[in-house]
């Protein structure tokens, strides 16, 4: 029989009654269309509320811009956190479909509670009366930071499985769904932009000019429409069983192996120990083949004498499958890859802090029109949607016909290439700044907190730049950690990935609060003050961009070694 021909999906996915995935009645774009549309309502509700959120803190909280750079970053950071819990209950327990459906509920109640604290009068916080500007009480900051986590814990149940759910639309068995599911993950990424720019100029727009409470209600109205979406395309979708626990698999590994750790590691794979079945021990899970790396772990698969003399095989502490085994392997392999990400994440954060701040000191009216800090953004979203379709559709076809590989360029030689944009932006953005400082001190601004007559669309390189390291690396690591992710972990892996966004933030918070404590040392301004026409911002840029290449460095070491998952058909 060829590869992927029949009338079920190989890859051992189910419909909505649990039964084998027809494939001519289920998955593929058809199903794809619903999801990609839930997530394209949910991305453009969290960038309503993201993208102009540091002007929130400092205009309406009155908090000062360092600290009001610090609690969004943290918060983004929890935002890529929480997908852990996601995760860990769809692997486990509920599967990607129904943590989706759960954690779309409490992101509405969070959405709710937000839009409330922005238009109640008696939760909002009181005008600033001159240059008096009183600070929220502390109920007001709770129902508001209330509401702020809320939508935190709900977009990490659907980050970790939005994607994956529509991946496993795709029969991995089938090569020409197989090759559909490489131009998914650009076309996802994709719609996600479409609603950013719909955030980053409409939304804020309305936030600016018309009001907080209706900028919003906008985005919560819309929660319920992605609501809606995933459950109407519900008869269509194809299902992944979940696997039990990752954890304790992990777990299970570890115990066992340091258990056996006195035996020899046998020379003969095949004599370790795997189920006779065509699948894995494994719920919804394809059989792993063995690797060579890390034998240390391969002990957990040898069967003892003890085990033969007794007929005990039944205990995963004292006993563990090769795919099993190979699971853990390909987490330990994944983990340079993965740590690199945090810095490229750490330059990303920038755009909704620094560079919002950067543009609201730059002459930012075009005509009669003023333009929002925040809706430069907008370039950034711009840039990915141009980069989609270019990479998809004359890049690859490109370098298939020099590489003949059936991607083009491999996920690894992908997420590089951002990594490398990724140093160009933070140079574009120094070189702006350089010359926004050089006005400040021509035209003796130093003292004052005022814009300089340098337009503020010589931003839009640096968000350019950014939104092609996005293209390259943030899709290609979607793209990675799927692909390469053990069955039963995928939804793991995924919270992995989008951790290295939250470690990115924080690490941003870090570095921010370190460049802060050495630089004001003295009494000096320091790099970046309220006041950045007294700083150094440029240098604070440049550290990023110097971070950035050593990251790059250590990232070709490790990805030139990495080896591939090899998993048997279902």
């Amino acid at each position: 029989m060829n590869e992927g021909s029949g009338l079920y999906a190989g890859d051992g996915s189910v419909d909505s009654k649990g039964k084998p995935a027809l494939k001519n009645n289920t998955g593929q774009w058809k199903a794809c269309s619903f999801i990609l549309g839930t997530f394209f309502c949910e991305r453009l509700a969290f960038y309503g509320i993201s993208t102009n959120l540091v002007n929130y803190f400092i205009e309406k909280l009155h908090e000062r811009t360092v600290v009001a750079s610090t609690n969004i970053t943290n918060w983004k950071g929890t935002c890529y956190i929480t997908p852990l819990i996601g995760a860990i209950l769809a692997d486990t327990y509920w599967g990607r479909y129904w943590t989706i459906a759960g954690f779309t509920t409490v992101y509405l109640i969070g959405m709710c509670t937000l839009t409330l604290s922005a238009s109640v009068s008696a939760l909002k916080p009181a005008e600033c009366v001159g240059s008096v500007c009183p600070s929220a009480t502390t109920a007001q900051y709770a129902v508001f930071l209330t509401g702020l986590y809320l939508i935190a814990l709900g977009t990490g149940g659907i980050k970790p499985c939005i994607w994956p759910f529509g991946a496993d639309q795709f029969d991995d068995t089938d090569p020409k769904e197989r090759v559909k599911k490489g131009s998914y993950f650009n076309w996802f990424y994709f719609s996600q932009n479409i609603g950013a720019i719909i955030a980053s100029s409409l939304l804020v727009w309305i936030q600016d000019n018309v009001g907080w409470g209706i900028g919003f209600g906008i985005p919560t109205a819309l929660m319920g429409v992605c609501i809606a979406s995933l459950l109407i395309g519900t008869p269509l979708y194809r299902f992944q069983k979940p696997g039990g626990s990752p954890l304790t698999r992990i777990c299970q590994v570890l115990v066992a192996s340091f258990r056996k750790r006195n035996l020899k590691v046998l020379e003969d794979n095949s004599l370790l120990h795997e189920t006779q079945d065509r699948s894995s021990a494994i719920e919804g899970s394809r059989k792993l083949e063995h690797s060579n790396e890390l034998r240390c772990l391969d002990k957990a698969a040898v069967i003892s004498d003890a085990e033969i003399e007794h007929g005990d095989l039944c205990n995963p502490w004292r006993l563990c499958t090769v795919t099993q085994v190979e699971e853990l392997k390909i987490l330990i392999r994944m983990f340079p890859i993965w740590a690199t990400g945090i810095v490229f994440s750490a330059v990303f954060a920038q755009m909704s802090t620094l560079f919002v701040v950067q543009g609201k000191l730059m002459k930012r009216t075009l005509g009669s029109v003023t333009i929002p800090a925040a809706s430069l953004s907008f370039f950034d979203f711009v840039s990915v949607i141009i980069w989609v379709p270019i990479y998809d559709s004359i890049i690859i076809p490109i370098v298939k016909k020099l590489t003949r590989k059936e991607r083009g360029f491999s996920q690894l030689q992908r997420m590089g290439i951002g990594l490398f944009v990724s140093i160009l932006c933070m140079a574009a953005a120094a070189l702006v700044e350089i010359k926004r400082l050089q006005l400040v001190a021509e035209l003796g601004l130093e003292d004052e907190k005022a814009a300089v007559p340098l337009s503020i669309l010589w931003q839009i390189p640096q968000y350019f730049l950014l939104g092609a390291a996005e293209v390259f690396t943030f899709i290609g690591q979607h793209e990675f950690y799927y692909e390469q992710a053990p069955d039963a972990m995928r939804s793991l892996c995924s919270a992995l990935s989008l951790l290295t966004n939250s470690l990115g933030n924080y690490l941003s918070s870090l570095i921010l609060t370190i460049v802060t404590y050495i630089t004001t040392k003295g009494g000096k301004a320091g790099w970046i003050p309220d006041n950045l026409n007294e700083g150094h911002l440029d240098y604070f840029y440049w550290l990023l961009a110097g971070l950035s290449f050593l990251n790059l460095v250590v990232y070709m070491v490790f990805s030139r070694n990495y080896k591939e998952k090899k998993a048997a058909a279902a």
